[in-house]
């Protein structure tokens, strides 16, 4: 399978430009600097995926903010002096968010179907390939998480346009494409054919969920006081999932898994390493990583066994997340496993 080269090891600048608790010109201007991209390249990551809302570029009429296009400019400028290349990730579109914390988008479908959000969309994306599209640096994925599994088709043409929008000014840049269901490792095989060879296939993974967001509060059927280890038998990760919804333990109840180990997650990633090697795709997971309120041995296992998939497979992958959400890799959580995150991140 093709890799997405320069793109192997990254890590997610989530809650800077994204998912953040206010709109505050400060925030955006201090969360993350020039020391911040610095010590990403010192952990051994060779690039940043930075999620953005649309708002950051644009009000609620469509009309520019230059300065919101200044913060990917200043990172973007960090980055190269780090060696490190940039993913472009629209995170909250107009119209459209993955967030169930998010209450001003309720109808997570009407994106899908509304041609007045799409070309808000698609005009956005026009003006970031005119800025950035030239620059061998950037890549561009085009939305986060697909929640529901009923639009995986309008997607599929909504992406294709967005590919047609883009290539009219940046012929050569990735474009990385991910599935429904959260943009599950189930939902690759949905995709549609790549239009080029600068197409990336994507996913995230955070499976077992009942592990990797245990205690989680944005997850209505998430037990607040359930402490999960890994490794533990399929049966018993089976029957402490059986509180999620079932899109939340799809991935463990595949008949196919047997153990959780590094084969757990070969087994899970076999049909979209398939359909990427099908059609000549390089595959990348933007997304994977467990809550800092998870036992932290417990977390250096499960690192261990889903790069060791990741490493058999050749797929890039971007941790989440660098500072902050939950899952911050600087904030203190992780400091008794750093050293082994950090042969594993590659420094």
């Amino acid at each position: 399978m093709r890799q997405f080269t320069g793109f192997m090891r990254g890590t997610n600048l989530g809650g800077w430009l994204s998912q953040f608790d206010a709109y505050d010109p400060e925030h955006f201007r201090s969360f993350i600097t020039r020391d911040d991209i610095q010590r990403i390249r010192e952990l051994g990551f060779d690039h940043v995926r930075v999620p953005v809302n649309y708002e950051i570029f644009e009000d609620e009429e469509g009309n520019e903010k230059e300065e919101g296009y200044s913060y990917i400019d200043n990172c973007l400028t960090w980055c190269k002096e780090a060696g490190l290349n940039l993913i472009l990730d629209l995170h909250r579109a107009f119209g459209y968010t993955f967030d169930p914390l998010d209450d001003t988008i309720v109808d997570k479908k009407a994106f899908f179907y509304d041609e007045g959000m799409q070309s808000r969309f698609l005009g956005l994306w026009e003006r970031f390939a005119r800025r950035w599209g030239a620059d061998p640096a950037v890549a561009f994925e085009l939305m986060n998480e697909i929640v529901s599994p009923e639009v995986k088709e309008e997607w599929n043409e909504v992406a294709d346009r967005a590919i047609t929008a883009i290539r009219k000014f940046a012929e050569k840049t990735p474009i990385i494409i991910g599935g429904v269901n959260y943009n599950h490792v189930l939902n690759v095989a949905d995709l549609r054919p790549p239009r080029d060879e600068n197409i990336i296939y994507n996913f995230h993974c955070y499976e077992p969920l009942i592990f990797t967001h245990q205690k989680a509060y944005w997850v209505p059927e998430m037990p607040p006081e359930l402490t999960v280890e890994y490794p533990d038998t399929v049966e018993s990760y089976r029957e402490k999932s059986m509180v999620l919804m079932e899109a939340h333990r799809s991935g463990i109840e595949r008949k196919e898994i047997t153990a959780l180990d590094a084969s757990f997650f070969t087994t899970l990633f076999q049909p979209a390493v398939d359909a990427a090697e099908k059609n000549n795709a390089p595959l990348y997971c933007g997304e994977y990583g467990v809550i800092d309120r998870a036992p932290v041995e417990s977390t250096a296992h499960w690192l261990h066994d889903i790069h060791a998939a990741f490493a058999a497979f050749g797929i890039g992958h971007a941790w989440w997340n660098y500072k902050g959400k939950d899952y911050g890799l600087v904030d203190g959580h992780y400091d008794a496993i750093l050293p082994v995150m950090k042969q594993l991140f590659g420094g």
